[in-house]
């Protein structure tokens, strides 16, 4: 069985479906700080800016907050979300009744921090609504994307 915490860091979105549950993950190797990352990862009026898969995230994201999050994935909805773990610059998990989403920064050598987000959902009443909830793989991959062309743009200067 494919383990979703330790997905290969080459940007590819990786997803399992079961009955009750659905998994995507996402790692990519970014070459800047830690510090930098999170910042990008944390400040709620900049995301939109350098995430092109983010419309825009209302309040403020830190430990116990909820934000108001639109996606381009489902630009009518607004996903009520609470910040409910953060360990600065290593993890944060955010999430609602349906599910979580797993930030995580690991330092690698030479300047590399390993990006890894997973997201989880599911219930007993998941078989009901799954076949309307869109695949997450290329926005996964996006998010990725674009969270590594502006760290180490930020880093480069």
């Amino acid at each position: 069985m494919t383990n979703l915490n330790s997905t290969t860091p080459n940007g590819k979105a990786v997803t399992i479906k079961k009955t009750f549950s659905r998994e995507t993950a996402v790692s990519i190797e970014i070459e800047a700080d830690q510090a930098v990352i999170w910042a990008l990862l944390t400040n709620a009026s900049d995301f939109s800016r350098w995430n092109s898969t983010i419309i825009s995230i209302d309040g403020e994201i830190a430990q116990g907050e909820k934000i108001k999050l639109k996606a381009t994935l489902a630009p009518k909805r607004t996903f009520k979300i609470k910040i409910k773990e953060v360990i600065p610059e290593k993890k944060m998990v955010w999430g609602d009744g349906m599910g979580n989403r797993f930030f995580t920064l690991t330092k690698q050598a030479d300047n590399k921090v390993l990006f890894h987000m997973r997201e989880k959902m599911g219930s007993p009443m998941f078989p009901l609504f799954a076949s309307q909830i869109p695949p997450f793989d290329d926005a996964f991959e996006q998010y990725a994307a674009d969270l590594k062309k502006e760290a180490e743009s930020i880093a480069a200067n």
